[in-house]
This record gives C-alpha cells, sequence and structure tokens, in this order.
C-alpha cells in the first residue's frame, strides 16, 4: 500500500476516534501524520481495535510476528501513540484520539529541541486548519469540567467527592506530573510567548500515571508533593481543569493565555457551557472593599463592577473555579451550587452515552 493511501486511512481512523480535533482529510494534515508515525506505525493504528484491547486481538489483523508487532508498539507508547499499560500480568493498549491524547504527549515532556519546534509548528497549522473547517464548538453535553480550587465552598454545605480536587490525591497511590503541554508548545513556536505560571502542573492518576512513568514523559511523585503543587497553581491563577466524569485520570491546570480548552471555552459567547464545575460565586456586599482582585483574576471575564459598585457575576461566562473565592483577602464572595446543575457521568462510557443521547435530541429539537 502506498504512503500517502496509509496516512489518508490514518486521518478516517483519528476521525473515528473523535475529539475537538479529529482527522481530516485536508493537506495540512498529511505533513503533521508523517512527522508523528511512520508508515508502519500508521498502518497499526489504522488496524487498532475500537477502545481497550490486547495483542491478541490486533495481530491476527496483521502479518507480523508477535515480537515484531510488541517491539512496534513498545516504540509508539513513548511517543502518544498507544497507550499501553499491564494490569494482573496482561498487557493492554487503547489506540488515543488526536485530541486528548497524541498531540498533548508531542510536549508534556518539556523538551526544547529543532524537532520538538518543527512537530509544535505542524500540529499547530493542523489545528488552525481543523478551526476554519469546525468554527465554534457549541458542545449540547460538555465533555470536559472544572473542579474548584480547594477550600472555596461556603462553610457548611455539602461538597460531593468528585469536587474535591485533594480527593483524587488522597484516593491515588500512583501519581504522576508532567510539563504543561499548552504553554510548552506555545513556547515552542515562539520562545517569547510565555507567561508566569509554572510548568510541571499536568497530573495523572493511576494508570495514567503509570503510562507517564513507564513512558518518560513525566515524573512520579508523592501526596504531599502533588498536593503542594496544587496549592501553588491556585495561588497563580490556574483552573483545575479535567473530563466530566467523576472518574478522572488526570487534572490540567490551566491558564486562560495558552491553555486550549480554555481557549476554545471562551470563543462561545456562553463560555460555562463549555464547562463548568456545577458552582457559582456570590457575592457579598457588606464585606466587599471593592478592591477589584476578583474582576482582574476571573479567566472568563464574567465578574464586573456594576450600578453603585456593586459585583455583578455573569453565569453564563462564570466556570466556577473559586478563583475569585481563594484570592479574596475580606472573604467577600463564597461558592454555591447552580441550580439545575447534572452531575458528572460516572465514567468516560457513561459520558459517551450521555453526549450521544444529548446530540440526538438536539437533533430532534434543533436547539443546543
Amino acid at each position: 500500500m502506498e504512503n500517502k493511501e496509509v496516512y489518508r486511512q490514518l486521518s478516517e481512523t483519528l476521525a473515528k476516534r473523535g475529539g475537538p480535533y479529529p482527522g481530516m482529510d485536508m493537506p495540512e494534515f498529511y505533513p503533521m501524520a508523517e512527522a508523528l508515525f511512520t508508515p508502519a506505525e500508521a498502518a497499526i493504528s489504522n488496524l487498532m481495535p475500537e477502545g481497550i484491547f490486547t495483542l491478541e486481538k490486533l495481530l491476527p489483523k496483521t502479518d507480523m510476528t508477535k515480537d515484531e508487532l510488541v517491539e512496534l508498539l513498545k516504540g509508539m507508547a513513548p511517543k502518544g501513540l498507544c497507550f499501553t499499560i499491564e494490569v494482573g500480568g496482561t498487557r493492554y493498549y487503547n489506540g488515543p484520539p488526536f485530541v486528548p491524547g497524541i498531540m498533548e504527549w508531542q510536549f508534556m515532556h518539556g523538551e526544547v529541541t529543532d524537532e520538538a519546534k518543527k512537530i509544535a509548528k505542524l500540529v499547530h497549522t493542523y489545528m488552525d486548519a481543523v478551526d476554519v473547517v469546525i468554527g465554534s464548538r457549541d458542545k449540547a453535553f460538555p465533555d470536559g469540567r472544572v473542579i474548584p480550587i480547594n477550600q472555596t465552598v461556603e462553610p457548611g454545605k455539602k461538597v460531593r467527592t468528585y469536587n474535591q480536587i485533594m480527593s483524587y490525591i488522597d484516593n491515588n497511590d500512583l501519581i504522576s506530573v508532567a510539563t504543561c503541554y499548552c504553554r510548552h508548545g506555545a513556547k515552542l513556536l515562539d520562545e517569547n510567548d510565555v507567561c508566569d505560571k509554572p510548568m510541571e502542573v499536568c497530573m495523572q492518576f493511576g494508570p495514567g500515571a503509570k503510562y507517564v512513568e513507564e513512558s518518560g514523559v513525566g515524573r512520579v511523585i508523592s501526596k504531599e508533593e502533588a498536593k503542594k503543587i496544587i496549592l501553588e497553581t491556585e495561588k497563580a491563577g490556574l483552573i483545575h481543569c479535567t473530563m466530566n466524569t467523576q472518574d478522572i485520570s488526570f487534572v490540567c491546570n490551566c491558564c486562560k493565555c495558552h491553555c486550549m480548552g480554555i481557549e476554545m471555552a471562551l470563543r462561545n459567547k456562553k463560555p460555562s457551557k463549555h464547562f463548568t464545575s456545577g458552582y457559582k460565586p456570590v457575592p457579598d456586599s457588606d464585606l466587599c472593599v471593592n478592591c477589584g482582585t476578583c474582576v482582574d483574576i476571573c479567566p472568563s471575564e464574567a465578574i464586573s463592577f456594576g450600578n453603585e459598585d456593586l459585583l455583578e457575576i455573569k453565569l453564563d461566562r462564570c466556570f466556577g473555579c473559586g478563583l475569585c473565592v481563594g484570592n479574596c483577602e475580606e472573604k467577600a464572595i463564597s461558592m454555591t451550587e447552580m441550580e439545575g446543575y447534572n452531575e458528572p457521568p460516572a465514567n468516560m462510557e457513561e459520558l459517551k452515552k450521555m453526549i450521544e443521547a444529548t446530540e440526538k435530541e438536539v437533533q430532534k429539537t434543533g436547539q443546543v
């Protein structure tokens, strides 16, 4: 099979895997794909079964020996082209989508090389081209969510475990951290395009952490260091972002100037529909001294001073991140649950079902 056809099929494979930047048969796709995948890696990726699979499920689809296939997959894993982990003596594999998955892996190691700069340019050229085709990404049901920063919810209020960032650290024995792929990718494109936010803040839990450790992209850390990093990100004004599920494998700590998820949300008129924590800030006019700290730190510009210098909050722009609460020295803002907010699906399978059901309903009604 000609290499051109292998990569064309790869665009279809990545389209089926979904995500905000699916595979597309366009001129910008091919140089990027050739830089990321060898022809053999692209061909194997096209043969991978959907979801998690074992070697025995993939091997019959190839003309390779078992040892040859193992070696090929072993080489793909550190490049983020194939997720793999061993559980109970059995090794499992998964073909990741382009985003989230392959793209992030190119920059999480934090390396600054000519090859890394080349890949960054090719990746962002492709993503820009996809943006032109897809345009605004209004979501019927969000696939991402925000976890409010530590200790921001009103005292006495019931806080569900999935909204407690520290609970994920307490409940996972294996935790890793890697470089922020968004900020590092921007730096590879332009060495002057940097912000003052901490870089080593992308956190993985459980199997994801084990994969990071095996592939050498990040490093394993203790619970104590993980908690320290979380507190540092909150002080720096970063938002805890993850998948819209209760069972999560990662937390990104995002800035509004570089991070892809926030940038995509802010392109919409109602960013909170893109993702939210399900909480909203409630100002106390008696305690507020009009210092403006909350206005300045809000990543979505949801807070402003209105009539009589009273704080006004545009909830359709608010992520519910809690940065305004955590950084208010007067304790003049608190967090409370939003009315009508649906709790996150339990896991990725349930999230996929919810997205599909909601999209079908939108097709019937024509309303997002």
